[in-house]
Parts: C-alpha cells; sequence; structure tokens
C-alpha cells in the first residue's frame, strides 16, 4: 500500500501507467473502465505486482524477520521497507537522481490531477509538501512513514516500532529486497509486454 516508489519505478517511462500504478489501491473491484487505457494498464499492473510479492518466498522470509507483534501488518512494512531500500540504493537501479525523478513524478501528478481519486488528491498535497518518496531513502523518513501508518490505524498495527526491526535486521533485509528486486523487475517487464 504504501510501496509508491517501486510502483512508480516499475512503471518504467510510461507518464499513464505510472498514474494507474500509483492510484489502484483507491480504485475499487473494475470501477475504472472510464479512465484511459494506459491508467488501466497501471491499475492492472499493480495489482499483478501486489499478487507476485505477496506469494514471493523472499517477501516471505522478510515477513518472518519482524516481530511478530505486528501480524497482517507484516506486508505493509515489509513494502515501506523495501522502498526504503529501493530509495537508498536508487543509483544501482536509474541514471536519474532519486530528487529529480521524485520531482518529475510529482509534476505527472500535477498534470493529471484530475483523473485522480478524491482520496489520493487529499493525500498527494502531503507527499509532495514533504517530499515521502524522496525522504524513503533515509531512516527518518522511513520512521515517519511508519510513525503515520500507526496512527491510520490507531495504533493497533504498532507499525511505529518496526523502525528496530529495521534497524536489527538492516543488512539481512536489504539483501532480501536485492535479490526479490530483481525477480519483480523481471516479472514487471514480462507483464507490461503482454499488455
Amino acid at each position: 500500500m504504501m510501496n509508491f516508489l517501486a510502483h512508480i519505478y516499475l512503471s518504467n517511462e510510461n507518464e499513464q501507467i505510472k498514474i494507474g500504478n500509483f492510484i489502484a489501491d483507491s480504485i475499487k473491484g473494475n470501477h475504472y473502465s472510464h479512465l484511459p487505457d494506459a491508467i488501466q494498464k497501471g491499475i492492472k499492473l499493480h495489482r499483478e505486482i501486489d499478487h507476485f510479492t505477496d506469494t514471493h518466498s523472499i517477501v516471505r522470509k522478510s515477513k518472518r524477520r519482524l516481530h511478530e507483534r505486528y501480524r497482517h501488518y507484516d506486508g505493509v512494512i515489509i513494502d515501506i521497507l523495501y522502498d526504503h531500500f529501493l530509495a537508498k540504493n536508487w543509483k544501482s537501479y536509474s541514471n536519474i537522481p532519486l530528487k529529480v525523478y521524485t520531482q518529475n513524478f510529482y509534476a505527472i501528478l500535477d498534470k493529471n490531477v484530475d483523473v485522480l481519486p478524491d482520496k489520493v488528491k487529499k493525500m498527494m498535497h502531503y507527499m509532495i509538501k514533504d517530499d515521502w518518496l524522496y525522504n524513503y531513502g533515509n531512516l527518518a523518513g522511513i520512521e515517519r512513514v511508519l510513525q503515520g501508518m500507526n496512527r491510520r490505524t490507531k495504533n493497533k498495527s504498532q507499525m511505529h516500532l518496526a523502525i528496530e526491526d529495521l534497524k536489527l535486521n538492516y543488512n539481512v533485509l536489504e539483501q532480501d529486497f536485492e535479490r526479490f528486486f530483481q525477480d519483480l523487475i523481471t516479472f514487471t517487464n514480462s507483464k507490461l509486454k503482454e499488455f
């Protein structure tokens, strides 16, 4: 849900697919037929990525590295931590500096604001103001995301404590991410060709 950077990156350079991939969590069921074809492809791609991620053995291993207190929130936490590793190691995945990449994406959002669901429009203001995508690359940024997610669950998730799990398991989680993300890139590229 919060691994925005990965979803945007995996859309390659198609702006409309990026938009669809970004808004997919705010679209229920099949209520997207009114949107342009490429945005629909982005929504479908997002769902394929989520399914691939949720069923991948490395992701399951990463979830087991977390404290058991998070229960069914462990997948959301791993999504967030993996976005941290993507941002931190951005130069390994893109020739465009992360700051430039994130600012370009915010400009794409502004340009396509008329197709964004209301929920996304509200969130987008905070995302741009606090530069979430860029700040995923540092621990303070990830800690803020985890605290915000914990507040959204009315403190049920205890996700604010996951920064400690990250620090404790930092190297092995980073290795998990690197191995998994290569698989995910291969999978996504083949899906994009299918679409």
